[in-house]
C-alpha cells in the first residue's frame, strides 16, 4: 500500500507546486514521473533495507532452480533496477526510457507477486492476489502513461523546431543564410 501512497502523494504534491508556479512542474507528465520515481525509490530501498526477507521469501523456488540466480541476489538485482529507473524517471532525456524499461520490471516480477499471494507469503490484506493484481496494473498504467507523455511531448518539441526552421512567406528565414530566390 506504501507504494501506492508514495505514487499518489508525489504526484499530487508535485503538481501542485507547479499550480503555484514551479514553471518545470506544470506538466503532468513530470508530475507523474516524479510520482512514479519516488514509487521506484521506495520499493528499491526495501530490497535492501527493512523488507530485504520477505522479498526474498516471494522469489518463486522455481526460479533459482531453473538456473537463475539465488532468490537473494535476484532481489538485488531488481532493486538496484528500480533505483536506477527512479533516477533515469528524474532526468528528461532517459524518463521514456526508464518508465517502459520500469514497466516491463513491474511485468517479468509479478509472478512472484502471484506466488507470495497463493502461498501466504505475504499476509496483508491487500497482499491477497485481487488487490496486488489491481496494485500492478495501477503501476504499469503509470509507466505506460510516462512513456506516452514523454512521446507527445518529445513529438510536440520536434514538430515545433520544423515549424521555426520553416522559410516565412516574406522570404525570410530564422536560420541566418536561407532566403528564398
Amino acid at each position: 500500500m506504501e507504494p501506492l501512497i508514495a505514487l499518489v502523494g508525489v504526484t499530487i504534491a508535485v503538481r501542485a507546486a507547479g499550480a503555484l508556479g514551479v514553471r518545470r512542474f506544470r506538466s503532468w507528465t513530470v508530475a507523474l514521473r516524479g510520482g512514479v520515481a519516488a514509487m521506484f525509490t521506495l520499493t528499491g530501498v526495501a530490497h535492501f533495507v527493512g523488507m530485504r526477507q520477505e522479498l526474498i521469501a516471494m522469489v518463486p523456488p522455481a526460479l533459482p532452480a531453473a538456473g537463475l540466480p539465488s532468490a537473494a541476489a535476484l532481489v538485488t538485482i531488481t532493486g538496484l533496477l528500480e533505483l536506477a529507473g527512479a533516477a533515469g524517471l528524474l532526468l528528461r532525456p532517459t524518463a521514456r526510457l526508464a518508465a517502459g524499461c520500469l514497466g516491463v520490471l513491474l511485468i517479468v516480477m509479478f509472478p512472484s507477486n502471484v506466488y507470495a499471494a497463493v502461498h501466504g507469503v505475504a499476509t496483508a490484506p491487500w497482499d491477497a492476489l485481487l488487490p496486488r493484481t489491481l496494485l500492478q496494473i495501477v503501476f504499469v498504467a503509470a509507466t505506460v502513461a510516462v512513456v506516452i507523455g514523454e512521446a507527445r511531448r518529445t513529438r510536440k518539441a520536434r514538430v515545433g523546431e520544423f515549424r521555426e526552421s520553416r522559410i516565412r512567406p516574406d522570404g525570410s528565414s530564422p536560420t541566418p543564410g536561407l532566403r528564398m530566390p
